[in-house]
């Protein structure tokens, strides 16, 4: 089975390439000749992912899957949720992010937060989506230098280490996205 991840962003691609069986073959914005922003101006996670995958079917044609993904942070009402990437402004730096998210913290104590996934996915004519969610805190400081986006200040419920101090197979094993792939994969072998 040959099918559309839609995402120019290769640590998405590499993380969601390790979770894939082997008889799923992913293709990449890149493989159908997408080079353009795919829009995402949706006020939810869901909403974003589901825009994403409408997008590709109508201009190109592919049955495809896509995600969008959230940090949710408790004492931030939510934030910054669907604006994650775009944080600290449109350049969509992940040192910018972080440090605007820890100045934003600096005198909380609350430090609760969950990454949110959301995959939709458009097969033969119908639309599904599945939902992965990691619950943990965001640390005081940066801490690994593994991973991307929040990873080095994000530590799930019960481990004592970043995602950014984790290998990959840890993160898929437990993280937001590895979650949400399971779903749809466990989909996809099913029909």
């Amino acid at each position: 089975m040959k099918i559309v991840f839609a995402t120019n962003n290769l640590n998405k691609l590499k993380e969601v390439q390790a979770l894939v069986p082997n008889h799923i073959t992913l293709l990449s914005l890149k493989d159908i000749g997408c080079n353009e922003d795919i829009p995402e101006t949706q006020h939810t996670i869901k909403g974003n992912a589901l825009q994403k995958v409408e997008y590709i079917k109508q201009h190109y044609g592919y049955d495809c899957f896509a995600d969008d993904t959230g940090l949710e942070v408790n004492a931030l009402n939510g934030d910054p949720g669907v604006f994650s990437a775009r944080y600290a402004g449109p350049q969509r730096n992940d040192n910018d992010n972080m440090n605007k998210l820890l100045k934003n913290l600096k005198t909380n104590t609350n430090r609760a937060a969950q990454f949110k996934t959301v995959i939709a996915l458009i097969l033969n004519g119908n639309t599904y989506t599945f939902t992965g969610i990691c619950k943990g805190e965001i640390t005081l400081e940066k801490q690994g230098n593994k991973g991307f986006g929040y990873d080095p200040i994000f530590k799930a419920e019960g481990y004592n280490k970043t995602f950014a101090e984790m290998s990959l197979e840890e993160k898929n094993h437990i993280g937001h996205r590895g979650k949400a792939v399971t779903k749809l994969v466990d989909f996809l072998n099913s029909i």
